[in-house]
């Protein structure tokens, strides 16, 4: 096999860390805030535990600091829906949390402090 043909680095196909699944367990929105459980935790630190490389990065990213869907797959540089997918089976194994935005009625407004604390964290980005 020519070098060419051989990739580079560490590249693995997005589908190859999901075992071939696009759709996750259960839909989590973009926006969506995940942490780390205790559960999720004391697997992380276990030696040789079932925990693939993907999840203990995202149970250390989410230890102790909320994070967005978003802002996980950004900082895996995996597509959006890989990202889902592995947060959604951590979250059914009772690794992560998943605090899912509460919608607003017609009548109710963001009130100005969730928009600055919106702000500041994109500022922080």
């Amino acid at each position: 096999m020519a070098e060419r043909d051989e990739p580079t680095g560490a590249l693995v196909r997005p589908y190859a860390v999901t075992r071939g699944r696009t759709r996750p367990k259960l839909e989590i929105a973009i926006e969506a805030l995940v942490e780390t459980t205790v559960r999720g935790r004391a697997a992380n630190t276990r030696p040789g535990g079932a925990h693939g490389q993907e999840q203990q990065y995202i149970s250390t990213l989410c230890d102790g600091r909320l994070q967005s869907l978003a802002e996980i797959a950004a900082r895996m540089q995996l597509p959006l829906g890989v990202t889902r997918v592995i947060v959604a089976d951590m979250a059914a194994d009772g690794l992560v949390a998943v605090y899912e935005p509460t919608s607003l009625d017609e009548n109710e407004s963001v009130g100005t402090e969730l928009l600055e604390r919106v702000l500041s964290g994109l500022r922080r980005l």
